[in-house]
């Protein structure tokens, strides 16, 4: 999807809608949040998307204050903790999409199968070691799973990723579901083949001016 509007609150809505209908999230599950000054906007707890009113994100701080009738997210904790670790993060997206979620279950990392996973920063997407929903405690192994990385999945829980947008983050976390099924699709029928080390190296300099209209090419 695009998100193109110019106001930061319809955006998470537009995002969290578009995530309900992709299926990487269902009703209430999962959140998004973009970093608003010193602090943050949150979708707020158990409304749905399709219920959202620009009024109803939160604005709040990276302690827990927040303004408003409306609660933020009960995973607020996790979001503030990345943004705390990682200044160059504009925007989180938390969600529960069906094959990340399958893998979480496992404990599983997922390998470098395919070379679309360093497009995530590293050789594989960490899987957190497990905390309880809305814990500081998950807060903390999110921000340890994410070191060096876009995304991340959560033991027993879902998915993570971050970016400098909402769209970037947004964007990758349908790609880490996308590639979570791609994977589990091929160790259906056969165990998949890893790239090598070096093969990852080439791949990481070629993401240097992945998709950029003014790169050279090859």
């Amino acid at each position: 999807m695009s998100i193109s509007s110019q106001d930061p609150r319809q955006s998470l809505i537009d995002a969290s809608i578009d995530a309900e209908m992709q299926r990487i999230n269902i009703g209430t599950t999962g959140n998004m949040s973009l970093r608003s000054g010193g602090g943050m906007l949150i979708t707020p707890s158990g409304i749905p998307p399709r219920d959202l009113a620009t009024e109803a994100i939160v604005s709040m701080d990276l302690e827990g204050g927040w303004l408003g009738d409306f609660k933020p997210s009960s995973e607020w904790a996790l979001h503030s903790a990345i943004y705390k670790a990682r200044p160059e993060v504009r925007a989180v997206v938390h969600a529960h999409s069906d094959h990340c979620v399958a893998l979480s279950c496992a404990r599983l990392d997922l390998p470098a199968f395919h070379y679309m996973i360093a497009g995530f920063g590293g050789d594989t997407v960490r899987c957190s070691r497990y905390a309880t929903f809305g814990s500081p405690e998950l807060a903390e192994a999110t921000v340890e799973a994410l070191e060096d990385r876009t995304a991340c999945l959560l033991a027993n829980h879902g998915m993570v990723t971050v970016g400098s947008t909402l769209a970037e983050a947004y964007g990758r976390a349908l790609k880490l579901e996308t590639l979570a099924r791609q994977y589990m699709l091929c160790k259906a029928f056969a165990e998949p083949v890893l790239l090598t080390d070096q093969e990852l190296v080439e791949v990481k300099q070629r993401y240097k001016t992945y998709g950029r209209q003014d790169a050279q090419t090859a």
